[in-house]
């Protein structure tokens, strides 16, 4: 059980790195929050599922 963990954990921590340098750079472009919102609100789903994810999976590692 701790190798779905540690692969749930690496993908959350690659997420928020990606969100936290593509999300300022998104908003800063000309015309960037209008053409990709979509991206944005997707990502922001993805790492939400995956900190619930990491919760649940953490309880089962103990």
């Amino acid at each position: 059980m701790i190798l779905p963990f540690q692969l749930s954990l690496f993908a959350l921590v690659a997420i928020s790195f990606l969100l936290v340098i593509g999300v300022p750079v998104i908003l800063a472009s000309p015309n960037g929050w209008s053409s990709s919102k979509n991206l944005v609100f997707s990502g922001t789903s993805l790492w939400i599922g995956l900190v619930f994810l990491v919760g649940l999976l953490s309880s089962f590692t103990g």
